[in-house]
This record gives structure tokens, C-alpha cells and sequence, in this order.
């Protein structure tokens, strides 16, 4: 008797997700960057300036990773660290002039490959993979 496989939505999902990251890695390698590390520039490029925690939770990624990659990406000088002025725990991120003209160049080209490969879904498509990874995305934080 053959089982019929019941996770083939979840095993497309997952094999889809990968395909997507490894050519993203490929594209971010040009300009020696992580996923992890061009998402944390990413926020900062749509923020201005956000705390670390902010951030974390935005790509999730845990507080020890966080440090890591902001580290990492202060001293290529992509991004500066500063004390809040109302709460000495708090420590806001932003970019700088290097980290801006970083992703100036590689937004234009990011966008571009996000294009190319979600660009067999029209626009209705779009709207519904949207819809469906947000409703499985809410049952999945509950």
C-alpha cells in the first residue's frame, strides 16, 4: 500500500526557501557579504538607525548572533554603534557613509534578482503566496 505523502507542501516550501538562499549567498558573495549580514544592512538601509534588539527581531536571530554580525560589519566600517542618550542600555545602529553607498550598489541588483526569481508568479500570484505564507506564518506563532 503506498502512504500518500501529506508534508509535500512543506517539502516544496522548504526546498523552494533553499534555492532562494543559496543564489542569494551567490549574488552577496560578490560583495563579501552573508545573508545574515546584508539583512541586518537592509534594515538599517529602511530604519535609519534601529537598536540591536530591533534588528535581532526583525531577521531573527538571537542577541548572541546579533553582536557577532553588527561586530563583524563595524569594522569593515559599514556601520557605527552609539549610546542611547535616554537609556545607557539601549545602543542604537546605523549605517554610514561606506554601509549607504554599499547597499546603494547592491540594492538595485538585489531587487533585480528578487524580480527575476519570484518573476514566474503575475501579480495576483504574488498577492496569494503572500497571503498563504502570512496565514501559516500566524498559526506558527501561536
Amino acid at each position: 500500500m503506498k502512504i500518500k505523502c501529506t508534508n509535500l507542501p512543506y517539502l516544496v516550501l522548504m526546498q523552494t526557501s533553499k534555492a532562494l538562499q543559496e543564489h542569494m549567498k551567490l549574488e552577496l558573495a560578490k560583495s563579501k557579504l552573508s545573508i545574515t549580514e546584508f539583512s541586518v544592512l537592509e534594515v538599517l538601509c529602511h530604519m535609519e538607525k534601529s537598536t540591536i534588539q530591533q534588528i535581532g527581531s526583525k531577521i531573527l536571530i538571537s542577541s548572541g548572533s546579533m553582536t557577532y554580525v553588527i561586530d563583524k560589519l563595524e569594522q569593515r566600517g559599514l556601520l557605527i554603534r552609539s549610546a542611547c542618550p535616554d537609556d545607557r542600555r539601549v545602543i542604537h545602529v546605523a549605517l554610514t557613509d561606506d554601509g549607504n553607498k554599499l547597499m546603494d550598489n547592491i540594492m538595485p541588483k538585489h531587487q533585480e534578482l528578487v524580480n527575476y526569481l519570484l518573476g514566474s508568479l503575475n501579480n495576483d500570484e504574488a498577492e496569494m503566496l503572500v497571503t498563504l505564507l502570512k496565514k501559516i506564518n500566524k498559526r506558527v506563532e501561536n
